[in-house]
């Protein structure tokens, strides 16, 4: 491939992890080696009777699951949690009222795993349990480690989003007490596993971490791998200790470019890629290496296992245990405009969706092409009425909506910062690539407008012009947007072959981003706030710790890094083998 946007060939990198070297712990992979070695764990307790629990999240593969530990392990009985389960048109009851009708949004759940449980039932299987005497009983999914918390082992079975999404558009996977994977929209799966199920299995999952005994990570389907509990709990306190990357996902869109494929050392052979996501724990992986393997888990464990560690304690009392920030690329390089868009309130997403605060952001230019714009705000004397009539008639398909007469426009180049307050219409046009830093209620974006195309799956994409017309903020029109939300750059402080600027984001939001332009090394501190950094200019520099509390971590051109609240004081410089002249970072927290 003619490299087009970089000098050099990328060293970015795709699979990151995080090295626990405590060599005791050993991967074990293949069925027949971890059933195996089950069975080795089963005759070391010496039990005349033994119970195996395998907790499951949402998105595990069932059927490859049960085949094999049954195959293998040849159980004298076997429960599924299926048994215990409400009927699925109790469950579709049950969950309802988060769900909803939308096709897009729900409220998130108050639900725990133990309301989608028949009491009568969970009596009866105890009672089944109880009586039985001799031999191996596997008590396999849902809920399982909550009705038999006494088990003699205990196997969790954990599952990335990222992945869970993927097994969603293949239909191969059912929502929580469900089966429903045959269901025409996959978006509707996603919904009831983003406002319900993952919120469910994640309040079981952090209830038993210390019960864990083995992790099972059967990530790729039938390539399934082992190991202690105890050594990824060490993994996770190893990442909350020191800077590390998320495994990066990136996904095509109707408007992707090009960028991503030569930065990111992606396929050349697809058409496009439009979204990067590479520092969100909700989705990304988390590659825990022990000795020459592999683990792969969901980053959302960091969070919930180390709350405190990892956000610090101001963020965690705020936030509770979500991860705030969210760094991802929208690439639309020899691509197409995004849909035109608006963020609810923090009132409105509060009132209608349960979340606590909404999705303030950013667009932060990374690359842009000669004719690369940006809509953003209105244009001065917008007429709301007549913008909302007009979009709602090309929602109909009677007209085509014409963006420019309502929308400011605004020229863009590389390393410009626009800031997006909620309720701020907007858009990146095409042949730019948008480094976007904003809050983490990444599903609340309301699209008033698609430029008249499809999805890749040959369906309209959902428009929200209902809610987007409510929150709309009608005032931010071409002199305030120009005053207040383009390149509010700031000088604060420079030092020996090195500049501090702040560049946003607007006092309405509560992410800082601050930019250093740097040739030698920069001082930093976490200041007791879980910090994200991408590294926007140059081709490769070092973290490193001053007092030697974590090993130096190399990030390269593109690559975003999350450094815990723990960390402290840490400095980033140029490597000796860098060939860049000038480098920056965009770092990201939450103000205080």
């Amino acid at each position: 491939m003619t490299t087009k946007f970089l000098t050099n060939p990328s060293k970015y990198n795709n699979l990151p992890f995080v090295e626990v070297k405590n060599k005791k712990y050993n991967v074990t992979t293949g069925w027949d080696k971890i059933c195996n070695l089950i069975q080795t764990k089963v005759g070391e307790l010496g039990l005349d009777k033994t119970i195996i629990v395998v907790e499951t999240y949402q998105g595990v593969l069932h059927e490859e699951l049960i085949s094999n530990l049954t195959t293998h392990l040849k159980p004298t009985k076997f429960i599924h949690s299926e048994t215990w389960f409400l009927s699925e048109q109790e469950v579709q009851q049950l969950v309802f009222p988060d769900v909803t009708e939308d096709r897009i949004f729900g409220r998130i759940t108050n639900l725990s795993m133990v309301d989608f449980f028949d009491p009568t039932q969970v009596q009866q299987i105890r009672h089944e349990v109880e009586d039985f005497n001799t031999g191996t009983c596997i008590i396999y999914g849902y809920g399982s480690s909550l009705i038999f918390p006494e088990s003699d082992l205990l196997i969790y079975a954990d599952m990335p989003r990222w992945e869970i999404q993927l097994r969603m558009r293949q239909h191969l996977i059912d929502n929580l007490g469900v089966k429903n994977r045959q269901t025409q929209d996959w978006m509707l799966l996603y919904k009831q596993g983003y406002f319900v199920d993952w919120r469910v299995c994640d309040e079981l999952k952090k209830s038993i971490f210390d019960r864990w005994d083995f992790v099972l990570d059967t990530t790729k389907a039938n390539e399934p791998k082992f190991i202690e509990g105890k050594a990824i709990l060490e993994g996770l306190a190893t990442a909350a200790s020191q800077p590390f990357s998320l495994v990066p996902f990136f996904d095509p869109g109707p408007w992707g470019g090009q960028w991503m494929k030569e930065v990111c050392n992606l396929d050349p052979n697809l058409p496009n890629y439009a979204w990067s996501f590479n520092g969100v724990p909700e989705e990304n992986s988390l590659l825990l290496k022990f000795g020459d393997q592999m683990m792969e888990i969901p980053s959302i464990n960091v969070v919930l296992r180390h709350p405190t560690e990892l956000l610090g304690p101001y963020i965690q009392e705020r936030f509770g245990e979500e991860f705030p920030i969210r760094f991802d690329f929208l690439d639309t390089m020899d691509g197409g405009n995004l849909s035109l868009q608006v963020h609810p309130l923090t009132e409105y997403i509060q009132e209608h969706f349960g979340m606590a605060y909404t999705q303030d952001e950013s667009y932060y230019m990374m690359e842009a092409g000669d004719d690369a714009i940006v809509y953003l705000g209105l244009k001065e004397g917008v007429n709301p009425q007549q913008m909302i009539n007009e979009l709602k008639d090309a929602q109909k398909g009677t007209a085509s909506f014409n963006a420019e007469k309502h929308v400011q426009t605004w020229p863009v180049k590389k390393h410009d910062h626009f800031l997006i307050p909620a309720g701020t219409v907007h858009c990146s046009g095409k042949n730019s690539l948008v480094l976007e830093v904003s809050a983490t209620p990444y599903i609340f974006t309301f699209k008033l407008w698609d430029w008249d195309r499809l999805g890749l799956d040959g369906k309209p994409r959902p428009i929200n012009i209902e809610h987007g017309e409510q929150v709309i903020q009608w005032d931010r029109t071409t002199q305030w947007t120009k005053e207040n939300l383009i390149n509010q750059v700031e000088i604060l402080q420079t030092g020996d072959g090195w500049t501090e600027e702040r560049t946003g984001l607007h006092e309405s939001e509560f992410i800082e981003t601050r930019r250093h332009w740097f040739t030698k090394i920069v001082n930093h501190n976490t200041q007791n706030t879980v910090n994200v950094l991408c590294l926007i200019e140059g081709d490769e520099v070092i973290v490193e710790s001053p007092s030697a509390s974590f090993e130096p971590f190399i990030i390269h051109y593109a690559e975003v890094i999350i450094i815990p609240a723990a960390v402290g004081s840490y400095t980033i410089r140029p490597t000796e083998t860098s060939e860049a002249k000038n480098f920056a970072t965009l770092k990201g927290y939450v103000r205080a």
